[in-house]
């Protein structure tokens, strides 16, 4: 686990790489706590547990969530990466959590966000096995879990996305929209899968100045 510390505002940032929820990929890893780091955000990478079913990799970033605000910091922000933006999503969603695995703010990039379309199919059966009732694949979907309490979330994605097409940034700007719960949104109209920070990828790239200053926003203190 690697973390990079700046900043003084009592903000960290769990930094949850992508990978189907059968790897890890590196480049959605450290470059990302290390470009946290760059703009004065505390952050760490969590590499949660992989092939196993829902909600173990939950539980474990709730875990790690609770390590973090005992260590200190004030705010929690997640920012997810494919699988790891489903993650993220369901840390910063779903009911359940305890007081100190609560999460401020979340960064999602071309997140898988519905276990109720048949994209990222491979992942979903990871997660939640061949046979998941309606009613688990519903419990999964981050745009089910969104209330008018949910936190704010900065949801980027590009239109050709072949493996997590842009319709689950939709659906989840949809449902967030729908509860009056701030965010921002930014689909692309070109670039492939996984970009990460996206550095020479054309007008994706432009992501990491739009997160930069939205999570400054909300790292901020309270009043």
């Amino acid at each position: 686990m690697t973390t990079t510390r700046a900043g003084s505002l009592g903000t960290h940032m769990i930094v949850l790489p992508g990978g189907g929820y059968a790897a890890h990929t590196p480049h959605e890893a450290e470059p990302v706590a290390r470009w946290l780091g760059e703009i004065g955000v505390s952050a760490s990478v969590f590499r949660y547990p992989l092939n196993v079913r829902h909600p173990v990799p939950l539980d474990a970033l709730r875990a790690e969530i609770g390590r973090r605000r005992a260590a200190g910091a004030q705010r929690v922000g997640l920012i997810g990466f494919s699988a790891g933006g489903h993650l993220a999503g369901l840390a910063a969603l779903a009911p359940g959590a305890a007081p100190d695995q609560t999460v401020q703010f979340a960064v999602l990039g071309y997140a898988i966000t519905s276990m109720e379309t048949e994209t990222y199919r491979p992942a979903r059966l990871i997660l939640l096995g061949e046979d998941a009732s309606p009613q688990l694949r519903r419990s999964t979907s981050l745009d089910a879990l969104v209330t008018p309490t949910s936190p704010p979330f900065f949801v980027w994605h590009t239109a050709e996305d072949p493996y997590v097409p842009p319709e689950h940034a939709y659906r989840f700007a949809s449902a967030l929209a729908a509860s009056q719960v701030p965010h921002a949104v930014h689909v692309f109209a070109h670039g492939p899968h996984s970009l990460g920070l996206a550095q020479d990828a054309g007008e994706a790239a432009v992501w990491t100045t739009l997160g930069s200053a939205w999570i400054h926003e909300q790292a901020a203190p309270p009043g």
